[in-house]
């Protein structure tokens, strides 16, 4: 039978709260649940009804669907029944039950159920206006003090009213129970960190993005910015995963003995590291005991060639580490040279749609800060972080094993806080840096745009308002320049304050043992000597992890790139088909809607219609930079989807409307269409395109640099380059999208002319803008609305009197208005050069 007869136990009180050597069960047991009831029930109260009344309940749709979240309320129903058991065993196991135990157990889990309620809240309901992410403080500042609660049972640690022991049945029940709710508890505390549950983003920022793309349509950004706002370890083995095909060298067994050869330096360091404060430690104790000479001297080489191969204390400047850092270069290089070339590979076979939308600043960015960050997480995870945890690990083994408990104990908390604390705060304090760069970026694209548009400044007289725009900029910057600076200190002091107390808490406890006689002076120095030399590279921790989370980010946004899939993806003698050919653009209206024509060897066909109408995609269909919809294209009754692109572009030759040449020589530019080309070659197809006689005009001739995007030449030089890197190719067929429209009307003649020999016998599409020079195609399709209006001749097509004929007459008439306005413009010229004296008599007169 069970019987409750006090609230404590006969010897403990609730007012004493140390007893023995450790902290009072009855204590303890009544002051942790009260807190976590109060701060499950009172807050948690006030957080529900703040849900209530001021949040709202999310579409399913935004709830994300994680398995860590399935993890999060799992643990917790099991603490709860876990304290349910623990009631329940106490109670069945007969004799005396104190009062505690029951208040410990129902208050336990009160709190805990409140606790669980509060997670399911969060999940479904959200403040609209709420833009932060994670959990709420309630739920975090709940788990954190059960974790730490339960870190606190180790102070009792020499307490025989503790399960410490297990010298009974019921200690070895009570200490599964605590180990239960220790990792329980530590697991909550951690996932809560991440919050996997919970929408990554605002919820109304997810609500709008959903509008505009049912507005906008299904198409989404081509390049997107990774998210700066995501935690560091989101996707963590994800991550992984993209990282491990450049870790690993394939195919060089020198660069994979370089890897194995670095990790065990790395080793190695860590093992110079717990060796040297113990040299340190041997010194001291030989000079004050009083050992030979020889001994000691020994014992100094050794000190100093550790010291020596470990560096400044931290093993940052050490033989070792210099001799890593060295061996590592080769595997860098290789990284780098891998990623750069397979992207560059990858964006070439992307399709034109995706490089119509591309930001080129962005993906250039993306892929120089991509390629370092990969080096960048190698470098701060295998050769930073894993370090110091491996030297923290290694410092607690060593100091309970050589010391005692209490020094791992000790050692354990700091690091627990530090490493804890400074994730937090750094999570916390990123929005800082985040705004920082943005005002920063801000204030120097003022300062550029104002610069650029110096003459429009002057004009409308507005050299203060640009002066206090950049001053406004300035000052908005320097705001989250004082955040973030703030922040950083409040860190860094946070930082001291739990590596001061963790030094005086072990100084104190290290020199009262070396004054009772259990420990010698070498004893204190090997113990502030290891935990500074442990808090060093601690102290770069925080910047490690932000320079982690920026590498992260930057890695992201170069393998979205990699993850951008190819639209266009397979012999070739030339008969051109379209049958039914559908093709619109992802968003907006259809440009094409069943367009069907046949090119038969050999000849001419000229697009000719209103902008806008579709002439331009049809080549672009041709040359597969995009896929049709709907219909086919063939090339001799071959499908062009099921055929190779580079087989099919080898026979194709484009001249394009909008000429870029590259920042190269005029030769190089026109060997471009056949790399294999000689210098011979390269001056007849130039000829051909009529720009040979006014190469031949510029000071170097053929190796004039035409500067970037060809902009040191004229459009019509341009132009005929163009031409001439084509006729250059010799393709079977020839696409002309208004290969003349920047040529004056001699120069087109001549091209015309050239053209014409070099399209004979090849099947060309001509898409034109001016009639005259389709006059002798083949077939002319007039193109409307997408659609083919009316095909035939020249002759045909006038004598229909439909579009064609109206386009026609519209142009004759513009020319012959161009005519008069010349005829007129040379009169007035020659009245203004009428001679001196009229006008001087004029004067007089």
């Amino acid at each position: 039978m069970v019987v409750v007869q006090s609230y404590c136990e006969a010897s403990a009180s609730i007012s004493e709260a140390w007893l023995e050597g450790g902290i009072s069960p009855c204590f303890y047991f009544t002051l942790v649940p009260t807190v976590l009831l109060t701060l499950s029930f009172f807050f948690g109260a006030f957080h529900c009804v703040c849900y209530r009344r001021y949040g709202t309940e999310m579409e399913p749709k935004f709830v994300p669907r994680s398995r860590l979240y399935g993890l999060q309320l799992g643990v917790s129903l099991l603490l709860l029944l876990q304290f349910l058991g623990g009631l329940v065993w106490r109670a069945a196991g007969g004799g005396e039950l104190p009062g505690y135990v029951v208040l410990y157990g129902c208050l336990s889990m009160l709190g805990w159920a409140w606790a669980v309620s509060l997670l399911k809240l969060e999940r479904r309901w959200v403040l609209v206006r709420d833009r932060t992410r994670g959990h709420s403080t309630v739920l975090l500042l709940f788990w954190a003090v059960a974790f730490s609660a339960e870190n606190l049972a180790f102070v009792s640690w020499a307490s025989p009213y503790w399960w410490w022991g297990l010298e009974n049945t019921q200690q070895q029940v009570e200490f599964s129970l605590w180990l239960m709710r220790y990792i329980g508890t530590g697991t909550l505390f951690f996932l809560g960190l991440k919050a996997p549950g919970l929408p990554r983003r605002p919820y109304m920022l997810l609500i709008n993005e959903d509008e505009r793309d049912v507005e906008g349509g299904t198409d989404q950004p081509l390049l997107d910015g990774a998210e700066e706002s995501q935690s560091t370890w989101q996707d963590f083995g994800q991550k992984v995963r993209l990282l491990v095909p450049y870790m690993w060298p394939k195919g060089s067994m020198l660069l994979q003995g370089l890897v194995v050869l670095c990790l065990c330096l790395l080793g190695l360091e860590r093992v110079i590291n717990v060796f040297v404060p113990i040299y340190y430690k041997n010194i001291v104790n030989e000079l004050t005991d009083g050992s030979s000479w020889k001994t000691l001297a020994t014992t100094v080489c050794v000190y100093v060639l550790l010291k020596f191969l470990q560096g400044g204390g931290a093993g940052a400047s050490g033989f070792v580490s210099n001799l890593r850092s060295f061996l590592w270069i080769r595997v860098q290089q290789y990284t780098n040279r891998v990623v750069q070339v397979r992207l560059f590979g990858h964006l070439h076979s992307l399709s034109l749609r995706w490089h119509l939308g591309r930001r080129t600043g962005d993906v250039l960015r993306s892929i120089d800060r991509g390629t370092s960050s990969i080096n960048s997480l190698l470098s701060y995870i295998v050769f930073s972080i894993f370090p110091t945890i491996a030297d923290i690990v290694i410092s607690i083994i060593y100091f309970i094993t050589y010391f005692n408990a209490w020094f791992g104990l000790i050692i354990f908390v700091c690091m627990f806080l530090y490493l804890t604390l400074t994730i937090i705060i750094t999570e916390w304090r990123t929005k800082y840096r985040r705004d920082m760069n943005t005002q920063d970026n801000n204030t120097k694209s003022k300062a550029v745009d104002s610069l650029l548009n110096f003459e429009t400044v002057k004009y409308y007289n507005a050299e203060n308002y640009e002066v206090n725009r950049f001053e406004d900029a300035i000052l908005k910057y320097q705001t989250s320049e004082w955040k973030t600076q703030a922040s950083l200190a409040f860190l860094n002091q946070t930082q001291n304050l739990i590596i001061g107390s963790g030094l005086l808490a072990g100084s104190l406890l290290c020199a009262y043992f070396v004054q009772e006689g259990k420990f010698k002076v070498g004893d204190f120095v090997l113990f502030g000597t290891y935990i500074i030399q442990l808090y060093t590279p601690l102290n770069w921790f925080g910047t490690y992890y932000r320079m982690i989370q920026n590498s992260f980010i930057d890695m992201e946004s170069m393998f979205k790139l990699f993850r951008e899939e190819e639209e266009v993806i397979l012999k070739l003698v030339v008969n051109y088909q379209l049958f039914g050919v559908y093709w619109r653009y992802s968003i907006g209206k259809e440009i094409l809607k069943d367009v069907s024509f046949t090119v038969q060897p050999g000849q001419t066909v000229a697009l000719v219609g209103q902008s806008g109408c579709g002439k331009s995609t049809i080549l672009r269909l041709l040359f597969r930079f995009y896929d049709v919809q709907g219909g086919c294209i063939r090339i001799d009754g071959q499908d062009i989807c099921k055929v190779k692109q580079v087989s099919l572009r080898a026979h194709i030759g484009v001249v394009p409307q909008d000429t870029v040449l590259f920042n190269d020589n005029i030769r190089d530019n026109i060997r471009y269409g056949r790399i294999s080309a000689s210098d011979h070659e390269v001056e007849e197809a130039a000829i051909a395109a009529d720009i040979h006689e006014k190469i031949q005009t510029f000071p170097e001739g053929y190796d004039t640099q035409v500067g970037e995007r060809g902009l040191k030449l004229s459009g019509g030089e341009k132009q005929r380059v163009a031409i001439a890197r084509t006729i250059l190719k010799a393709p079977q067929i020839i696409l002309l999208d208004e290969a003349t429209s920047a040529l004056d009307t001699q120069t087109e003649r001549n091209i015309q002319a050239s053209l014409t020999k070099v399209c004979s016998n090849r099947t060309t599409i001509v898409v034109a803008h001016r009639l005259s020079t389709i006059i002798g195609a083949d077939q002319i399709l007039v193109l409307s609305d997408g659609q083919i209006a009316e095909r035939g001749r020249h002759d045909e097509l006038l004598a229909k009197g439909g579009l064609y004929c109206d386009m026609w007459m519209k142009q004759q008439h513009a020319q012959d208005s161009d005519s008069a306005s010349d005829t007129e413009a040379k009169d007035r010229k020659s009245e203004k050069l009428q001679p001196p004296s009229v006008t001087a008599g004029h004067r007089s007169h």
